[in-house]
């Protein structure tokens, strides 16, 4: 069973730091791109970045660039995404998401396959 777990939300204050990990089940992430995704309460979903794991080039929105950085441990079939400086308009539930083709894209309905998604609160 192909399956996505997103673990590692939870409550921060401005300016603290959170990883959140996507770990994959059934199937391996190695030929995979893997995005990141969030949405805000009323909003739509928002790519955040994306990582090719055949070579691990990463990708990432303007308005997370220098702040978040996706990385990824094949050994653990698992994905990352570290996240610093956390300001309160970052409040989500973050997704991550797998696309096949080899190519990242910030359109989510080109990824097959989600997680259930974490919560991210940043609030003091």
């Amino acid at each position: 069973q192909v399956q996505l777990v997103e673990s590692g939300g939870g409550l921060v204050q401005p300016g603290g730091s959170l990883r959140l990990s996507c770990a994959a089940s059934g199937f391996s992430l190695d030929d995979f791109a893997i995005g990141w995704f969030r949405q805000a309460p009323g909003k739509g979903r928002e790519g955040l970045g994306c990582i090719i794991n055949t070579h691990g080039s990463t990708y990432y929105d303007d308005s997370v660039q220098g702040r978040f950085t996706i990385s990824r441990d094949n050994a653990k079939n698992t994905v990352y995404l570290q996240m610093n400086s956390l300001k309160p308009e970052d409040t989500a539930v973050y997704y991550c998401a797998v696309k096949g083709g080899g190519r990242c894209a910030s359109y989510p309905g080109y990824y097959a396959y989600w997680g259930q998604g974490t919560q991210v609160t940043v609030s003091s």
